[in-house]
């Protein structure tokens, strides 16, 4: 030790360094190295913490928020004790040929998953009971009830609940002239097994699912092509044709980075994961007609409260799809709901999104106009997809036909001349752009 000692002196003294300068150059640089690796044990237990909080928070999040084990064993067991009936049942409950993939649930009464139906894939939606809340929102879409499934009672006729369904559709549409043949559409999907008999369980899920905006919206709209397709169903359970490109446009990010990135920012990415403008031209044309369809259509008016990007997509046909319809609600429902509403304050007569009424304040009750029509709400959306690479032979009139659209006010009955010209004149300059092309 004592060689070493002498060496290691005679070493620094060598180099010009005394024994001391050279121990405290040793001491200096062990500080700095242990230093360092406290910092580096410091940031390492510090990401192993925000990771673990965040994997927790995710899981916790997932597991209140997914429970298709629960919702398929409801269902299943409802189906093997005879009380409901439909055709994805067997598949489900028995052959296991029908599976729930991956969780795409928002809310934890409305299940969504995507999934596989032998060959198919589909998005598979099921009800979950839930606890009672306050507010417009339930009244809109009742809450599903321990007792669900008892309608129509044991012992009706076909024809009873021909009558029933016709009701049904003249509470929520109003008394439309064609009601007849929206009834029968109904009774031949009751027919799940196609055996020219609707039995009491296929009955009383068909019942079930009229309930749904979205299921009955997807009746109205049946041969339109903007709604996806269904599969079939068991109970309130129901599978739908899978819309391979949602949302309309943009990106989902983890809530992590979602709070670090400026807004202007966002909305540039947003934009980096669209399709080319003819594309996007069809895929608007398909969102203007979807709004041309539900006013005054076949079978009544219907308001759209949730036009975000996140409602609708697209198919590799660039076909326009609404891929969640809960928030389209018809007219008429909405007007005698919202006209019960207490208020204080506008505010309180708003539904989803973008169904806003006024607060009449010598009652304290909503008004039953909505502030802005189905267009303006669709332009509004739509004002950044499609005016983002647009060809500078159109840009400057789109831009100006947009903001034309965006400004209406009032109900659509109140200005329905003025609706269908700023309607028809979008549609024109787009169909005009793309007509000659492939993509048309």
């Amino acid at each position: 030790m004592r060689v070493a000692a002498v060496r290691c002196s005679a070493v620094a003294m060598a180099r010009g360094l005394s024994p001391l300068g050279f121990f405290r150059k040793t001491l200096h640089v062990q500080a700095k190295f242990s230093f360092l690796h406290m910092k580096y044990l410091f940031f390492s237990w510090l990401a192993l913490f925000v990771g673990s909080w965040i994997m927790y928070v995710e899981y916790s999040s997932y597991t209140e928020l997914c429970r298709g084990k629960d919702c398929k064993n409801s269902i299943c067991d409802k189906y093997r004790k005879g009380v409901i009936g439909g055709s994805a049942c067997s598949s489900l409950c028995e052959k296991d040929t029908l599976y729930l993939a991956k969780c795409l649930t928002a809310k934890v009464n409305s299940q969504v998953y995507s999934g596989k139906w032998a060959d198919l894939e589909g998005i598979i939606k099921c009800q979950m009971e839930e606890p009672p809340r306050d507010g417009l929102e339930v009244e809109m879409e009742p809450r599903k009830e321990a007792n669900a499934f008892n309608k129509p009672t044991k012992g009706t006729s076909v024809e009873t609940f021909r009558e029933m369904i016709n009701d049904h559709f003249k509470a929520k549409v109003g008394d439309q002239a064609n009601l007849v043949d929206l009834t029968t559409q109904v009774l031949s999907i009751a027919d799940a097994n196609k055996d020219g008999y609707i039995s009491l369980p296929e009955a009383r899920s068909t019942w079930a699912l009229l309930q749904l905006n979205e299921f009955l919206l997807a009746f109205v709209l049946q041969g339109q092509g903007h709604t996806p397709k269904l599969l079939g169903f068991c109970g309130d359970l129901y599978v739908m044709e899978k819309v391979p490109y949602s949302p309309l446009y943009g990106i989902s990010l983890p809530w992590i980075v979602e709070v670090c990135i400026p807004n202007s920012l966002r909305r540039s990415m947003d934009q980096w994961f669209t399709p080319l403008w003819p594309h996007k031209a069809k895929i608007s044309i398909g969102l203007l007609e979807l709004v041309e369809d539900i006013f005054h259509g076949t079978f009544g008016s219907f308001l759209m409260c949730d036009v975000s990007t996140t409602s609708f997509g697209y198919n590799d046909r660039h076909d326009f799809k609404v891929v969640d319809a809960r928030y389209i609600v018809p007219e008429a429902t909405f007007q005698e709901r919202i006209r019960q509403q207490h208020c204080n304050v506008d505010e309180d007569c708003l539904y989803g999104a973008d169904c806003l009424t006024t607060c009449d304040l010598t009652k304290h009750r909503c008004t039953t106009e909505v502030t802005r029509p189905n267009l303006a709400k669709a332009c509004e959306t739509l004002k950044d997809y499609i005016l983002r690479g647009a060809p500078s032979d159109v840009s400057e009139e789109l831009e100006k036909q947009l903001y034309v659209c965006i400004a209406l006010k009032g109900s659509a009955d109140q200005m329905e001349m003025e609706h269908s010209l700023v309607l028809n004149n979008l549609k024109t300059l787009l169909w005009k752009k793309i007509s000659h092309t492939k993509d048309s």
